[in-house]
């Protein structure tokens, strides 16, 4: 089944470079193109798609309100020529922030995420009851389950810690060593005193850091013998 894709951006140069380049891809089919926020608002009233490549700045209804009304959104690509918004739009959850003009090899970067992320859950709704996972409370109130193999890395903000995961982020109330011990030490390791990773979803590892989702995570000058030879046994 391919993977169904909603281009919105009001410059037509714009929309077509997407078009050209997932029209190159058997995988993706492209559902529909809008000018617009509004329009594609109302066509998701009725239609769902499994990404949308999102300009910021359009008229009447830009991408950070259109992405904040959304309930239920697919997984979004912002697609913009300016880069200050990258913080505000990661932290509404966008897979990929690509700044105009990009090019095919980026773009495929971003692609790869979307197949992962897709891939994450399609295998958590087959095989959820055989996986391994924490609850956490994120509010005086709720509990969230945490499935382990979704965890990308886990980061101390002094008396709290924010869980990145392949699904979402999440702010706990806890320390790093007290959450590093419930981890299983074969799949994560602690790179620096501010920072917990799982050693699968590492990317590549060069000089004293590593690469995750194509963030590099610096590793601490007493944890570094340590990381290289986990990571080194982890290898085939």
């Amino acid at each position: 089944m391919k993977i169904k894709c909603l281009i919105v951006d009001d410059e037509p140069l714009a929309i077509n470079v997407i078009k050209n380049y997932l029209d190159q891809l058997d995988d993706f089919e492209i559902s529909e193109t809008f000018n617009n926020a509004v329009d594609a608002l109302n066509f998701l009233k009725s239609n769902t798609v499994d990404v949308i490549f999102l300009d910021i700045n359009m008229p009447v209804l830009d991408g950070i309100n259109f992405i904040k009304s959304l309930e239920d959104p697919p997984l979004l690509i912002v697609t913009t020529a300016y880069d200050e918004f990258a913080l505000e739009t990661y932290e509404l959850d966008v897979i990929d922030y690509l700044v105009k003009p990009f090019e095919f090899p980026r773009f495929m970067k971003a692609l790869n995420k979307v197949n992962r992320r897709l891939k994450n859950t399609n295998t958590s709704l087959g095989k959820a009851e055989k996986r391994p996972f924490i609850f956490v409370k994120i509010d005086k109130k709720k509990m969230k389950k945490i499935f382990l193999d979704e965890i990308l890395t886990v980061e101390s903000l002094k008396d709290y810690l924010k869980i990145n995961t392949t699904t979402g982020r999440y702010i706990i109330h806890s320390t790093l060593t007290n959450f590093t011990d419930l981890l299983p030490s074969e799949d994560f390791i602690r790179i620096h005193r501010s920072y917990t990773v799982a050693i699968n979803k590492i990317d590549a590892v060069e000089g004293n850091s590593v690469e995750i989702e194509g963030l590099r995570y610096v590793i601490g000058k007493s944890y570094i013998d340590e990381v290289k030879q986990k990571i080194l046994d982890s290898s085939i």
